[in-house]
């Protein structure tokens, strides 16, 4: 790893964090996954959009939340009439298991409006096999359909070649379009770009009345558009789990509290940047 700030990932069960993973809120958003940032990315807040007053995408490790599978999401084993969909068995807002469901009579495709029962985390919705209701409004329970990742989980694939396979830590795998932080415009509205596994990807906004520079964070997509969740080492003055802070392109540097000592650092390892990446960088404290 080079100087930058760690990729702050989820938090574990006696309060540390992990760094090999990113973790999104749920209020319909995604995700994380073994990430190769050189800044230290923070899980923040599950956002609301599942149909809980917060739930969120949770990517976290395996090993602090325990992942019970009662069917093969990328196999769909369930009997005729039923689709393998993930939930949240715990009653949170974070999907953490598999169960088979039944299938609406007229379900929806990917790309299409859905609704859920219950709550986003219920895996109860209306879209079709091989599909899941994402970015769900919490109060009027209506998201979006999105499709899971085909093949298996050493291969995992997606149909639509404008989308990728983002994989959280408990295997929950879902193709959601690619984006470049730089261009915001690249995300729906509500909606931004944040890195999930070794890319970024659009996932919605789940910071509420926060995710401002500055402001505290848990997960990857609590700060605003255009900002990310880093380690608290990163930020002058944080005092959270993580806090938020500026994208930034290295080709013009500029950042907030550069006269802190505030840097636009690389957020991958030179050696480890995708391709269309090369620019982009996060304002942090240098970490030597």
């Amino acid at each position: 790893m080079g100087c930058g700030p760690d990729v702050v990932a989820t938090r574990s069960d006696d309060g540390g964090t992990t760094s090999d993973a990113t973790e999104l809120e749920s209020t319909g958003s995604p995700t994380s996954s073994t990430s190769t940032s050189e800044v230290d990315t923070t899980e923040s807040p599950p956002i609301d959009g599942t149909g809980l007053d917060e739930p969120g995408v949770s990517f976290v490790d395996d090993a602090d939340i325990g992942v019970d599978l009662d069917c093969d999401p990328y196999a769909q084993d369930c009997p005729a009439g039923q689709k393998c969909a993930w939930w949240g068995s715990d009653g949170g807002g974070a999907w953490n298991s598999t169960r088979c469901v039944p299938i609406a009579d007229d379900p929806a495709e990917p790309g299409e409006p859905c609704t859920v029962e219950g709550s986003g985390t219920t895996g109860l919705d209306d879209c079709r096999l091989g599909s899941m209701c994402w970015d769900v409004d919490p109060k009027l329970l209506e998201g979006t359909c999105v499709e899971q990742c085909t093949g298996d989980e050493s291969n995992p694939s997606c149909e639509n070649p404008q989308t990728t396979c983002a994989i959280s830590a408990d295997g929950l795998a879902l193709c959601l379009p690619s984006c470049n932080p730089l261009q915001p415009s690249d995300c729906p509205e509500e909606q931004g770009c944040y890195p999930i596994s070794t890319s970024w990807r659009c996932a919605p906004d789940a910071s509420g009345d926060l995710g401002a520079y500055g402001d505290p964070c848990e997960f990857i997509n609590t700060c605003d558009p255009g900002l990310v969740c880093v380690s608290p080492s990163a930020v002058p003055g944080c005092k959270g789990f993580g806090c938020c802070t500026d994208v930034c392109d290295l080709d013009e540097p500029e950042c907030k509290d550069m006269e802190l000592g505030v840097e636009c650092t690389p957020w991958t390892d030179e050696n480890s940047t995708p391709i269309g990446y090369e620019d982009v960088g996060v304002c942090a404290l240098p970490q030597r």
